[in-house]
């Protein structure tokens, strides 16, 4: 486990670097495999209606539930992977 926490730490500082902003699909993958590596299953209550983003992030997190933390740091680490390829074959 410790080389895939070097390997997620590397890829949250590795992602600050891409020419292109992800699409809002991947920055919800993002969320949510980061948060439930890094906090675990999703807790509190679904935002209200009005807050579209807010429930798009909850929504994202709670479809990782039962998710373990390695599991969601591969997850997040390959979300990265596959922006910079995209990024590469532009």
């Amino acid at each position: 486990m410790a080389d895939t926490q070097a390997e997620f730490e590397q890829a949250q500082k590795d992602v600050e670097t891409l020419s292109r902003r992800p699409s809002n699909d991947d920055l919800l993958a993002l969320y949510a495999h980061y948060k439930q590596a890094t906090a675990g299953d999703v807790s509190g209550k679904r935002p209200g209606m009005t807050d579209f983003k807010g429930r798009a992030k909850y929504d994202a997190w709670a479809s990782l539930k039962g998710m373990d933390a390695e599991k969601a740091m591969r997850g997040y680490i390959t979300k990265v992977g596959a922006l910079f390829d995209a990024e590469r074959d532009r």
